[in-house]
C-alpha cells in the first residue's frame, strides 16, 4: 500500500459551491485540502470546517530578486505563516515569482541573471529559517512556461530542485508539478526520482487541459507505482479542473493514485 496522502485544490473543483462549501465537500470525501491566496477568504469559517489542510499559498505579493519586492514578499510570507498556524497547514507555497489573476507574472523576465539566482537563493534560505522555527516547510513550485506562465522566472522543476538544494534547508522543499513539468521537461519517473527527498509535495494533473488523471496522456498509474517505489509519504494534490462532474473527477484521481 502506498504511503503518500490524497489531496485536492479547492479552487478548481466544485465551483458551483461557496468556497467554504467546496472545502467540506472534498473533506467529507475523504481528502485533505488545498487553498491559494488566502486574503480573501474566511479563515475562522475555513478552520471551523475541520478539513485537514496540506498546502497554501506562502505569500501574497512580491517577489525572490528586486529589492524592492523582497520586502513585500517577507513581510506577505510572515503573515501567511499566522494564517497557517490558525489551519494547521504544514506547507506555505511559493512561485519564482509574483503571478497576477491570470497567473501571468507580474513582472516577466526574459533572462535570468547569475545576481537573480544568488538574491532568490538568499531569499529562499531567510524563508528556510522562518519555516524551521515555526514548524512549517515552504514548497518552491515549478510552473510551465509554454502555455500558463510565460515569463516566469526559476520556472523549470531542474530550476526549482537547484534552488531547494541550494538553500540545503528542511524548512525549504520543492513543489514538484507534475503536469507542468511535463509541458516544459516530460521524463517525469526520471524527474521525480532525481527530486527525491527534496520533494516536499508533488501535484498533479493531466496533459492537455490540465484536468483530472485519465483525460490525458500522462501515465498517472506508472506515476503511483513509481512514488511507492521511492516510498514516498508526502502529499499527492490534485490542482486541476474537473472534466464534467466533480465527485466523479476525485473518484477518478483517486483510482489512478490507489495501488
Amino acid at each position: 500500500m502506498a504511503g503518500y496522502q490524497l489531496s485536492v485544490c479547492a479552487e478548481m473543483v466544485f465551483l458551483e459551491l461557496p468556497f467554504v462549501e467546496r472545502v467540506q465537500r472534498i473533506a467529507e470525501l475523504g481528502f485533505g485540502v488545498e487553498i491559494w491566496g488566502w486574503a480573501d477568504k474566511d479563515i475562522d469559517a475555513l478552520a471551523a470546517t475541520g478539513a485537514r489542510f496540506t498546502s497554501m499559498t506562502g505569500y501574497l505579493g512580491g517577489n525572490l530578486t528586486d529589492d524592492d519586492r523582497i520586502a513585500e514578499l517577507l513581510q506577505s510570507a510572515e503573515a501567511s505563516l499566522a494564517v497557517a498556524q490558525r489551519l494547521n497547514c504544514p506547507n506555505l507555497n511559493l512561485h519564482g515569482t509574483g503571478l497576477d489573476g491570470k497567473g501571468v507574472p507580474v513582472r516577466p523576465v526574459e533572462r535570468v541573471s547569475g545576481a537573480m539566482w544568488l538574491q532568490a537563493a538568499d531569499t529562499l534560505r531567510r524563508l528556510a529559517q522562518w519555516g524551521e522555527r515555526s514548524g512549517r516547510v515552504f514548497t518552491l513550485e515549478n510552473l510551465n512556461l509554454e502555455v500558463d506562465h510565460p515569463g516566469t522566472p526559476f520556472a523549470r522543476a531542474s530550476d526549482t530542485l537547484a534552488l531547494v538544494e541550494a538553500v540545503g534547508s528542511p524548512g525549504l522543499k520543492m513543489n514538484l508539478d507534475l503536469y507542468h513539468a511535463q509541458i516544459g521537461e516530460g521524463n517525469l519517473i526520471a524527474l521525480m526520482r532525481r527530486c527525491g527527498p527534496a520533494i516536499g509535495e508533488i501535484q498533479v494533473a493531466d496533459v492537455p487541459g490540465r484536468r483530472q488523471p485519465g483525460t490525458g496522456e500522462i501515465n498517472y498509474r506508472a506515476i503511483a507505482r513509481a512514488l511507492a517505489e521511492m516510498d514516498y509519504r508526502g502529499v499527492v494534490a490534485l490542482e486541476g479542473w474537473a472534466a464534467g462532474d466533480s465527485t466523479e473527477a476525485l473518484r477518478q484521481f483517486r483510482e489512478h493514485f490507489t495501488l
